[in-house]
């Protein structure tokens, strides 16, 4: 499996998803499903530079189950593994 290190305050998310089961016992496809907004933080940047030039760590670790802005982020699969890379502004909420 390759290893992803994101650079300054991205954040690599891996994507969780759930397959959809309608009462009647139908599976959804893919195509039929919202796209998803939750996952685990796999891996983190470095940090965010200030104007001032002073880094500033990243709020979130690896590890840490997050939600996401919808349709943030770039996807990426590796290794049939679904993961997002985005800004941890683009996080928004870590799941406790």
């Amino acid at each position: 499996m390759a290893k992803l290190q994101p650079i300054g305050d991205h954040v690599v998310i891996k994507v969780e998803k759930d397959q959809e089961t309608i009462k009647s016992g139908i599976v959804l496809p893919d195509s039929a499903k919202e796209k998803p907004q939750q996952g685990t933080v796999i891996a983190v940047g470095s940090g965010t530079m200030l104007d001032n030039g002073t880094k500033v760590a990243l709020e979130v670790h690896e590890g840490d189950k997050v939600v996401y802005s919808k349709y943030s982020g770039n996807e990426l699969k590796l290794d049939d593994v679904e993961y997002v890379i985005l800004s941890q502004r683009d996080i928004l909420a870590i799941v406790k």
